[in-house]
């Protein structure tokens, strides 16, 4: 069932007029990644509700952080280049970082992510890429088995805001069921 943007309100209330602009896009990712039951969207609203700051944020706020500085160079998120740090920092809902990850990301949507890594801001591409990571990482598996904390494990390296997306969490399995 198609998430409305009332629903949307309910469990992301600060998220205002951003709501209605997402809805469309998010319930064209949620289909196109199968996280079509209540347990699978509670879970991965909740979270992409973190994550972005109830959908204010697509790009990543840079300082840059002494983290941030820490993204050049790291082979791991294939940032080989100079200045790969900041062009391919934490963009969409759910924050896709590193040059690697954006050529995986850019390949599975059809999208040129290495030269135009500013489409994951666009809100078609931010709920799309979102949704790739959740179904690409076996969050459906890890929401249908109620794992909620693990999902947080998987998309954060740790509990950072567990609190927050907790609370979400519960306001969109009741909202939703």
């Amino acid at each position: 069932m198609p998430l409305t943007e009332a629903q949307l309100l309910r469990i992301l209330p600060s998220a205002g007029p951003r709501a209605g602009v997402f809805v469309p896009a998010l319930n064209r990712a949620m289909q196109r990644y199968r996280i079509d039951s209540p347990v699978r969207q509670a879970a991965f609203l909740a979270q992409i509700g973190h994550e972005s700051g109830q959908l204010r944020y697509v790009r990543e706020i840079w300082g840059p952080t002494a983290a941030q500085k820490g993204y050049e160079g790291r082979k791991d998120l294939g940032n080989t280049q100079p200045g790969d740090g900041k062009r391919f920092m934490g963009r969409g809902l759910i924050q896709i970082t590193g040059r690697e990850n954006y050529r995986k990301a850019g390949a599975a949507l059809g999208l040129p992510l290495l030269d135009q890594p500013e489409l994951l801001e666009q809100a078609e591409w931010a709920a799309t890429s979102a949704a790739w990571w959740w179904a690409n990482h076996g969050l459906n598996e890890l929401a249908d088995a109620g794992r909620f904390e693990q999902i947080t494990r998987v998309i954060n390296g740790g509990l950072n805001g567990q609190a927050d997306r907790l609370a979400l969490w519960g306001r969109a399995k009741e909202v939703l069921a």
